[in-house]
């Protein structure tokens, strides 16, 4: 049992990874995809309001019965240990930075979702294929 509590653990610290990489970087699919605005927006506040407010995600509270469930605090040498828990919780995260990471995350989208709302702006104002309407 304690082995299916840690296979349950990594794959929330995937999906957690996943939800950050989503926060941060959602508009770019935006700009592809206008619609999946419905699913980043409310993800990226999320995101953003849990850094700026200083709270602990679910996630991490989900992943934490997980490892004690599994009977075990961390792992030697695997990928999930080295390379994404240190990203979701960083040894030195202050709250000074964890208010900068949720500055930052705002600083990404609005920047990405300007460049999507330039994009469709565009693309309106042209015609099919891209060429200029006729008057």
């Amino acid at each position: 049992m304690p082995t299916l509590f840690r296979a349950a653990a990594d794959l929330v610290v995937t999906a957690h990874a996943a939800f950050v990489v989503f926060v941060l970087l959602g508009g770019l699919l935006v700009a592809r995809w206008p619609r999946v605005a419905w699913l980043h927006v409310p993800a990226a506040v999320w995101g953003v309001f849990v850094e700026l407010a200083g709270w602990v995600c679910p996630l991490t509270i989900l992943e934490n019965y997980l490892r004690e469930g599994g009977e075990s605090s961390t792992y030697q040498g695997e990928f999930i240990d080295h390379y994404l828990m240190p990203v979701l919780y960083p040894a030195h995260l202050t709250r000074a930075r964890q208010v900068w990471l949720g500055v930052l995350a705002v600083v990404i989208n609005l920047s990405l979702y300007t460049y999507s709302i330039r994009k469709a702006r565009r693309s309106r104002r042209s015609g099919p294929l891209g060429t200029a309407p006729s008057s």
